[in-house]
């Protein structure tokens, strides 16, 4: 997850009536979804790590249009993604998500175990590169939203066990602006700089959303 050092403060990209509108027009969620929301806000440090409604619907679309049967996750948080991801699983699809800190962890397995998908997913506590090793995959998407200076070891260690037809999605890549000028903003250079190898790197075709903080996705060529 990301680093109590390095939580980006809550950030508006677009005009706070326009995201009011995406929130609005876009499917809501279930209600213990919703009150997933309201507890991680209320009880959890950092409630803008919080994947929300819009890239929530989103990454559940993702899974789905890529048929996911098997996904991994690194960075669990609340749990709000790795729900959302469950959502749209192929029937025999299962989700793994990585998480580092007991705490979040904790609060992820108890909301998904009172979810209809407490059978489809499994957290992994611990180092994410740790897990990642000991899976075989091929994974058919894959959400990395954890520590920022450590995007890059992440996105090397699964683009050699995504599916030929699966997707990588990196949240977070806009960083609230700051790749802009990064600075001495240890996290914003990691993600300036990943962003610059994903545009060049021969092995992909990636895109960067502009959507919420910035979500990149990948493919294979």
């Amino acid at each position: 997850m990301i680093s109590r050092q390095t939580a980006p403060a809550e950030v508006t990209l677009i005009d706070e009536a326009l995201e009011r509108y995406a929130h609005e027009h876009t499917t809501q969620l279930a209600e213990w979804m919703r009150e997933l929301e309201r507890e991680a806000r209320s009880s959890l440090p950092y409630p803008q790590m919080l994947s929300g409604q819009v890239v929530g619907r989103l990454l559940e679309l993702l899974v789905h249009a890529v048929g996911g049967r098997n996904v991994l996750e690194i960075g669990t948080y609340a749990g709000y993604s790795a729900l959302a991801m469950a959502a749209g699983l192929h029937p025999e699809g299962r989700v793994i998500t990585c998480e580092i800190e007991p705490e979040f962890a904790a609060f992820a397995r108890r909301h998904i175990e009172q979810s209809p998908y407490s059978e489809r997913i499994e957290i992994r506590v611990g180092p994410a590169l740790d897990t990642i090793e000991t899976l075989s995959g091929p994974f058919d998407f894959v959400f990395i939203d954890a520590d920022k200076t450590g995007y890059p070891a992440y996105y090397e260690a699964v683009l050699p066990k995504l599916a030929p037809s699966g997707l990588i999605a990196l949240d977070n890549t806009l960083r609230s602006g700051t790749v802009l000028d990064p600075g001495a903003n240890e996290a914003a250079r990691a993600i300036d700089e990943l962003n610059a190898t994903l545009a060049r790197d021969a092995r992909v075709v990636c895109t960067l959303l502009t959507v919420r903080d910035g979500i990149t996705l990948v493919r294979r060529r």
